[in-house]
């Protein structure tokens, strides 16, 4: 530890305090939400020189927002836009005990993304203690909240902040800059039928049975057909069918069931799209489901213009040839909606977040630091 740097130290702190989000845990958990960390990091910037404020998001929850003010007047911002909170597992209290052991950090949040949080306000804060700010070039760091469950963090901020010219959302990239990824839509489609009794099935109507063939449409004619959209980071659209349920017990004739939709999405595809494409592919199969008005989740995909001058800017500090796209999505696009050109970058692999055992490298943890300063560095 006595080696260690500040943020290897950072890291650790950070991973032994709870932020597990509230969706994840009983409500009136201790152990949840982001306050605590965001109140240990706004006095740690604060101590840093760097002027803080809280953006609240929800009751209870606030983004962090910690500034560096550059020189002269402000005539372009860049954000790096971490989230604070982390998913939750039973054995927690265990994951709240960060170790360091043979080049690793490992504990809740070390990869996704208190990885990123501690890279990024460490490179700021370096940029900030060495007396060269940039010239114009305002700097933000915004812990969001909520990541892991609504993004009520990013969709207020991209509402209520400051404009940018960039954002720099930290996710797991494995230091790749992240330029493009798919879209999430959740849907629910309902057969109906009619109920009787098992041992008169024919004087009812099974919706199980209907919904079998609509699924069997889904999972076949309509998943070839996305294969034939392609994106040149992102690859095809797709679709699953990923649970349903219909039907009391065996000696009753089903009168509804449900079926829940995942359809990732590429750039260009919408919800509405979707549903449009859906309704259509059964009417040309005769066959007949609604759409639950219910609205389980939906996140658009993320492209973002790769030739834009501070994406070639953060490409050139990590060394990076071409940008990439990924398949997870973010709190990226809720910030690029709001007019904010947003890309994904971050130390750790994503390969590792939401695991029992989640790490990230020190090597990965401290190239990250050094390719963000050098990134703001620039900037002057």
């Amino acid at each position: 530890m006595a080696t260690a740097s500040s943020t290897v130290r950072l890291l650790l702190d950070l991973i032994a305090l709870p932020s597990v989000n509230p969706a994840f845990l009983p409500a009136g958990d201790a152990r949840t939400g982001e306050a605590g960390v965001a109140a240990f990091l706004g006095e740690y910037a604060r101590r840093g020189g760097l002027a803080v404020e809280f953006q609240e998001a929800a009751p209870g929850r606030s983004n962090l927002l910690a500034r560096l003010t550059p020189s002269g007047p402000v005539k372009q911002r860049v954000l790096l836009a971490p989230h604070l909170d982390t998913v939750g597992l039973p054995a927690l209290d265990l994951l709240l005990r960060p170790k360091m052991t043979k080049g690793r950090i490992t504990g809740r949040g070390a990869c996704d993304t208190k990885g990123c949080v501690a890279a990024m306000l460490s490179a700021l804060l370096a940029v900030a203690k060495s007396g060269t700010r940039p010239t114009e070039t305002e700097i933000i760091f915004v812990g969001l909240v909520d990541e892991e469950n609504g993004q009520t963090g990013s969709r207020h901020y991209a509402q209520h902040g400051p404009r940018a010219a960039l954002a720099i959302v930290g996710e797991p990239t494995r230091l790749e800059v992240v330029t493009a990824h798919k879209g999430d839509v959740w849907l629910q489609l309902k057969t109906l039928g009619r109920s009787a009794h098992g041992a008169t099935p024919h004087l009812g109507r099974n919706a199980v049975h209907a919904m079998a063939r609509v699924v069997e449409v889904l999972e076949t004619d309509y998943a070839a057909s996305l294969k034939s959209r392609s994106h040149p980071l992102l690859g095809s659209p797709t679709v699953n069918v990923g649970s349903i349920r219909g039907g009391t017990q065996p000696n009753i004739v089903p009168a509804e069931c449900v079926i829940s939709i995942d359809r990732r999405t590429l750039p260009g595809e919408s919800e509405a799209g979707v549903r449009r494409e859906i309704t259509a592919l059964l009417r040309r199969h005769k066959l007949k489901a609604e759409f639950e008005n219910l609205r389980l989740a939906a996140c658009h995909p993320l492209e973002t213009d790769p030739g834009l001058p501070l994406v070639q800017s953060l490409c050139r500090a990590a060394e990076r040839k071409r940008t990439v796209g990924v398949h997870y999505f973010c709190d990226a696009p809720p910030l690029a909606a709001g007019g904010i050109p947003s890309v994904v970058f971050g130390p750790g692999d994503i390969a590792q977040a939401h695991t029992a055992d989640e790490w990230i490298s020190i090597a990965s943890l401290e190239r990250g630091t050094a390719i963000l300063e050098k990134f703001m560095r620039g900037l002057a």
